[in-house]
């Protein structure tokens, strides 16, 4: 199950972000089912796993829309609130010609998970082979979702780095798997790895701290993969990046997957940057996790 984000996606491709007073012409327009809980549960769906989302909708005919997409998807909304009288989030993604995005966005409050709505949910939790909760949504939200996952025995993966710092050391304590972009790791260790081999000591730190298994970003370069009897850096795929949004959401979507079907851990971490690269190359953040492309993005990592 994906804990997160459930929003509606509008993607502009731009060709360069115009001064003040003036105005640019956009290339091309997708409108999506987004936010990082839904990205996730999508790619974890295009994967193969059976997957079911917890997340909040208004209770608009946006709202409604989106749940009807994810439903396509295969993808179980059984547990998506629909927030009496509170708008569905909308993500404005900007991209320019240089494959630089800007967000613009609409979360209001009341589209964020309450410990209360995570309580009532529990039962979906428990059921759940593993639970991948986003660390964007409220720390005490994440934390009641990582322990009833934890409390049931299921796989507990913690994507990103909590808004209350006071809460990371309880969900590192009750976590399986982290994944952390470079300026997540700054915001849990003080400092962005710089290269492989910060990442690989940024890893073996946090391994310290609770989770079995780390999977850190170095910006640009690459992915540092640390668990209890071995390590591993994959640099990123050779890929043009038309986009990087959604990326981090396919790669832990494919880290899940492949500890669940049991696979060592080098090929996880291969099949999760695969993911990535997989993700970069069209706009939004909407995965498009086919065999083929997963095949072709493992023949495009650089030998380490």
């Amino acid at each position: 199950m994906a804990v997160g984000q459930v929003a509606r996606d509008l993607v502009l491709l731009i060709e360069e972000v115009p001064r003040a007073g003036r105005s640019v012409p956009v290339r091309r327009r997708r409108e999506l089912l987004g936010g990082k809980g839904a990205n996730q549960a999508v790619a974890a769906a295009q994967l193969g796993a059976s997957v079911g989302l917890l997340g909040v909708v208004g209770d608009d005919e946006v709202g409604e829309r989106l749940l009807a997409q994810a439903r396509a998807d295969g993808i179980d909304v059984g547990a998506v609130l629909r927030r009496p009288g509170t708008p569905t989030g909308l993500i404005v993604d900007v991209v320019d010609a240089a494959a630089h995005w800007r967000y613009l966005e609409d979360l209001p409050q009341a589209t964020l998970l309450t410990a209360a709505d995570v309580a009532g949910a529990a039962g979906a939790l428990r059921a759940a082979r593993a639970v991948l909760v986003q660390l964007q949504q409220p720390a005490a939200a994440a934390l009641a979702a990582a322990r009833a996952a934890r409390e049931a025995g299921r796989l507990v993966v913690l994507d990103g780095a909590p808004d209350d710092p006071a809460a990371l050391d309880e969900l590192l304590a009750v976590a399986d798997v982290l994944r952390a972009d470079a300026r997540e790791v700054a915001l849990i260790t003080g400092d962005p790895p710089r290269d492989a081999a910060g990442g690989l000591a940024a890893g073996r730190t946090l391994l310290r701290r609770g989770p079995s298994l780390l999977a850190v970003e170095v910006a640009g370069v690459g992915n540092a993969f640390v668990w209890p009897d071995g390590e591993l850096f994959v640099p990123l795929t050779r890929t043009p990046t038309v986009d990087s949004t959604g990326a981090g959401d396919a790669f832990v979507a494919a880290l899940a997957v492949g500890l669940l079907r049991g696979d060592p851990h080098d090929r996880v971490a291969r099949h999760a940057v695969a993911a990535a690269g997989a993700t970069v190359g069209h706009p939004g953040g909407r995965p498009a996790l086919t065999p083929e492309a997963i095949r072709d993005q493992l023949g495009r990592i650089p030998a380490s």
